[in-house]
């Protein structure tokens, strides 16, 4: 998607900016609804509720100490979002975004593409758990229709992501010229210009970002293999096996390896993950001179709101 400026609109139909919210391109028939769990009933009283749709459910995953998903479509929002609200096996969501078309122009042609297309990008973005699993085969679909949804999919992405839902942005660490290609150790650090953080312990060595969304471990980095019995239920020990199942940790000697940039939501979960025990990634994780993330974020932040 080529970034460009572009003028959104976001409506409150009650006035409440916690309530549901309507965003929207000016120059786009596409609208994006958000729709908090507990306001369902509100929503399924929009005649928007009645149409045909792409959805995203959204929640939290905690066993990977991530935020989830899950994507649909349907001929009938509201319907199915009330099915979904009933389902035992899918409670771990709070909100749905739903993508309409303002003309009623989208089929479900339209909305099979855009689902198919929304669980590939979720999955190579990687900010979320997404919980369609595999993402199915492609359907089947004429040239000029697909083309027509690779623009309604660009504003969808846009309008998911300014109503705070990035889930198909890939998160973003500085490389290239901003990145040394590694250290003694092999893995990519950022250099000066990028602040940097380091998490070491018995045969774990991880070099990491702190970004906005959480620490970002970076690819190269080692986590112990050995992992404390208390760890192995907690969330951080489960978060950890699902990263070896996918291949995203392989063995290399007394330690695993990542095999690419890893987002956890916390610094805590991150350093879990890389020591193989129960860990405060606040003060695990250190600059080049020591310093504790905890001194550099949260205390500097804390002096700056107490002088102002």
């Amino acid at each position: 998607m080529n970034a460009r400026p572009r003028t959104i609109q976001i409506f409150l139909p009650t006035g409440d900016p916690r309530g549901i919210q309507v965003a929207a391109l000016t120059t786009s028939i596409v609208q994006v609804i958000e729709v908090p769990r507990p306001l369902l009933p509100e929503f399924l009283q929009m005649p928007e509720s009645r149409q045909v749709g792409v959805y995203y459910l959204i929640g939290d995953d905690e066993e990977r100490d991530q935020r989830a998903v899950y994507v649909g479509q349907t001929g009938t929002l509201g319907k199915r979002l009330s099915e979904h609200d009933l389902d035992a096996k899918r409670q771990f969501w709070n909100r749905a975004l739903v993508a309409i078309s303002l003309t009623h122009s989208l089929t479900q042609t339209h909305a099979m593409y855009l689902e198919w297309r929304s669980i590939q990008q979720a999955n190579m973005a990687q900010r979320y758990s997404v919980e369609n699993g595999n993402a199915g085969s492609k359907p089947h679909t004429p040239a000029w229709l697909e083309a027509d949804c690779g623009e309604i999919f660009d504003t969808i992405r846009t309008l998911v992501a300014t109503l705070g839902q990035p889930v198909f942005e890939p998160f973003a660490v500085r490389r290239e010229s901003s990145l040394r290609q590694s250290d003694d150790s092999g893995i990519g650090v950022p250099a000066a210009a990028v602040e940097a953080f380091r998490c070491k312990g018995p045969e774990a060595d991880a070099a990491g970002q702190y970004t906005e969304e959480g620490m970002v471990v970076l690819k190269g980095s080692r986590s112990r293999a050995q992992i404390a019995p208390s760890m192995i239920s907690m969330s951080a020990g489960k978060h950890r096996q699902r990263l070896l199942d996918a291949g995203e940790l392989v063995l290399d000697g007394e330690s695993y390896v990542f095999q690419r940039d890893v987002l956890f939501g916390t610094p805590s979960g991150a350093s879990d993950v890389v020591l193989g025990r129960s860990s405060n990634g606040w003060m695990e994780w250190k600059d080049s001179a020591g310093r504790t993330l905890d001194e550099l974020k949260r205390k500097k932040a804390a002096g700056l709101t107490a002088a102002a």
